[in-house]
């Protein structure tokens, strides 16, 4: 079921959709009214009984029978204890059952399989196992509706919990945490094209009391997805580390190099964790280079020609993938990595290819991340007094701020970067001694740009 944590609620009950027998029965539609009333000023006790009248006599009369009679049978459950919450939770269990039975357009079965899971989960009442398999089978059958981030947590948690018990393969966690990311990713995306049309309009002041709700709904949800996101990753830890892969990969290569999927996560993921030094990631690359010379293909030749110093024909193989790419938010995280692969070499390349990622989608968080963090470390490359060394944190803190802005999903890291590099920025005091409040600065280092010293 819709959780108002993750999705828009259900729109507040219009009495639609009603079955002409049940309609005519006066009981039904009277304890209707009564409950949702109750229900609607969260007096769940009084509207237990007339809820459960309906609901046993009418299940078919109103989808609020499963709206509201989840929210009354969870109030049940969380205010009774012993024999008498394991009847309601029970009820619960088959409410969430009998909810896609009668309104299969309005509960899908991924949901009601998450529900039964979450409920289970929070009352003790499952396995690593059991919890895994029924989510593995919600996910698989469903994922469109499989939308729960803290199910999506579960989902990958379990399954690291059943690897560590040495009950699942190291390549089935892989697997696992490549399908939850990219579903992490999708739903966010979708939630940032949202924020990203709006915030000219909040800035503007032209939103609109609708557009101001969806915008709060949206901004909500992409932080949830932000966490789930950063938890996945700390529960991955080190399995992921380069000794983990490699040999993993090593002893996959020859039964799954013409699996293109396997071999463009494996190439991924050693690029990412920085594995490619290594003869395994070369051999990888090349694997996927014949199966599909893509733009990532060029990307992961680009970093091996960097690598062996080949700076120019790295970045023609670069500019070879951004060309080839059509997809603006593909084409945005190919010149994100081609950004990070320089980070340490040449920090005003890094971001040429940064802005070329924000072009492409301008809700990328990390590459505004990846700006600040170059300007925070070129603090003692800019300006000739301490003061103006330390004026371009002002700089870096603004960049981390639009990160979080127009990705939600960042907005904790986002926000530590932000405080960190305004605490290294000019104090009241360092301002008042300069003589540059409200005066504009400029950059003669690579950063370049000006920025206005707050005023006293």
């Amino acid at each position: 079921m819709k959780k108002e944590l993750y999705l828009m609620m259900f729109a507040i009950l219009g009495f639609t959709g009603i079955s002409l027998g049940q309609a005519q029965n006066p009981e039904c539609m009277t304890n209707l009214s009564i409950y949702a009333e109750h229900a609607k000023v969260k007096n769940y006790d009084a509207a237990y009984g007339p809820w459960k009248m309906v609901y046993e006599a009418c299940p078919d009369i109103n989808k609020a029978n499963f709206s509201y009679g989840e929210r009354i049978l969870k109030y049940k459950v969380e205010n009774s204890s012993g024999a008498e919450k394991d009847a309601f939770i029970q009820d619960l269990m088959a409410l969430y059952d009998n909810s896609n039975k009668y309104f299969p357009k309005s509960f899908s079965p991924g949901e009601v399989a998450i529900d039964k899971v979450l409920l289970m989960y929070d009352n003790k009442m499952a396995s690593n196992e059991q919890i895994f398999e029924m989510l593995d089978k919600a996910f698989k059958e469903d994922r469109e509706n499989f939308k729960n981030p803290k199910a999506l947590y579960l989902y990958f948690s379990s399954l690291v919990d059943l690897y560590e018990a040495n009950k699942k393969e190291l390549q089935d966690v892989f697997n696992t945490y490549d399908d939850v990311t990219e579903k992490i990713e999708e739903e966010n995306g979708e939630l940032t094209d949202i924020i990203t049309k709006l915030l000219p309009k909040e800035d503007a002041g032209t939103l609109t009391s609708k557009e101001k709700r969806r915008l709060r709904v949206a901004t909500t949800n992409s932080e949830s997805y932000g966490k789930i996101a950063g938890s996945v990753d700390s529960k991955l830890g080190a399995l992921a580390d380069c000794e983990n892969l490699i040999p993993l990969y090593e002893r996959s290569f020859e039964a799954k190099k013409g699996d293109v999927t396997w071999v463009k996560r494996a190439v991924g993921r050693m690029f990412s964790k920085d594995c490619t030094d290594d003869p395994m990631f070369r051999k990888l690359f090349e694997a996927q280079l014949a199966l599909d010379p893509s733009a990532d293909a060029y990307v992961y030749g680009g970093t091996l020609k960097k690598k062996s110093g080949d700076n120019s024909g790295a970045i023609a193989d670069f500019n070879k993938a951004l060309d080839l790419e059509t997809d603006p938010k593909k084409k945005s995280n190919i010149a994100y990595k081609i950004a990070t692969s320089y980070r340490r070499s040449s920090k005003s390349t890094a971001r040429n290819y940064a802005m070329k990622a924000i072009d492409a989608n301008p809700s990328n968080g990390n590459a505004y991340l990846l700006i600040a963090n170059l300007y925070a470390s070129s603090a003692n490359e800019c300006g000739e007094t301490p003061f103006e060394k330390r004026a371009v944190y002002w700089k870096a803190a603004d960049m981390a701020r639009r990160a979080g802005r127009v990705d939600p999903s960042l907005s904790g890291r986002a926000g530590q970067a932000a405080a960190s590099y305004a605490a290294k920025a000019p104090s009241k005091t360092d301002i008042f001694n300069s003589g540059m409040a409200g005066k504009t600065l400029s950059f003669k280092c690579w950063v370049g740009g000006s920025i206005t010293v707050p005023s006293l």
